[in-house]
């Protein structure tokens, strides 16, 4: 993909959502932490859930201490692999408490020496709790830019690199949100809605001319 109809790609995204955010439930920086930490091959539905119930009773690092590994399990239990979630929730908060005095760090070293937080979290973190223009490529990215020819890459990292280097500047905020939503509601790993795609004329993916017609809306 060039780069105007890179720059075409996002305009037309943001045409249709001008201020998109995460669809994970948080009011701080470290309610977004643990919600990410959950989200992890789990739904953002399912851990919406979890934390309403979880952050009325325990919302900042201590108090989620004092709940204690079992404790938090009880509130995480119908979330996938919520044990081991729980150990690392629990260890990242103890990080919190003794190294930053319960604060969550704005900046990637500091997020990604916590326990229990990789550089996809930790890039969530800093887009939407500090707003800077990061890139955390999930399933959804990394199908999109790959499938689309927007930022093709092997692995993760080279797509969020890729990504990092084409997105144009001013849509470079909030283009992890776009490529997200896009990719979980239209560029479905299965069954992509082509047919109904912004931006269907400028993906090269070779194989949408055949999900184009049984996708397209009546009427049209």
């Amino acid at each position: 993909m060039n780069k105007a109809d890179r720059e075409a790609f996002f305009r037309r995204l943001k045409e249709l959502d001008p201020h998109p955010t995460t669809e994970l439930e948080y009011d701080t920086p470290f309610e977004l932490l643990v919600a990410v930490i959950l989200s992890a091959q789990a739904t953002d539905v399912g851990v919406n859930k979890a934390t309403r119930r979880l952050f009325q009773v325990a919302s900042t690092p201590q108090e989620i201490l004092e709940l204690g590994e079992e404790g938090l399990k009880d509130y995480i239990k119908t979330i996938g692999l919520f044990n081991s979630k729980a150990k690392h929730i629990i260890r990242t908060c103890r990080d919190l408490v003794e190294k930053h005095r319960g604060v969550v760090p704005d900046n990637r070293s500091g997020l990604e020496a916590l326990a229990g937080v990789g550089r996809k979290t930790a890039n969530v973190v800093l887009n939407t709790a500090f707003e800077q223009p990061t890139m955390a490529v999930d399933t959804h990215i990394f199908r999109v830019s790959n499938r689309t020819g927007l930022a093709p890459g092997r692995t993760p990292l080279a797509v969020e690199k890729a990504l990092l280097k084409r997105v144009p500047g001013e849509y470079l905020k909030d283009a992890h949100h776009w490529l997200i939503l896009h990719g979980r509601y239209t560029c479905k790993a299965r069954r992509p809605l082509c047919g109904q795609c912004p931006v269907y004329d400028l993906c090269r993916w070779r194989q949408k001319g055949r999900y184009r017609e049984e996708s397209r809306p009546e009427g049209i």
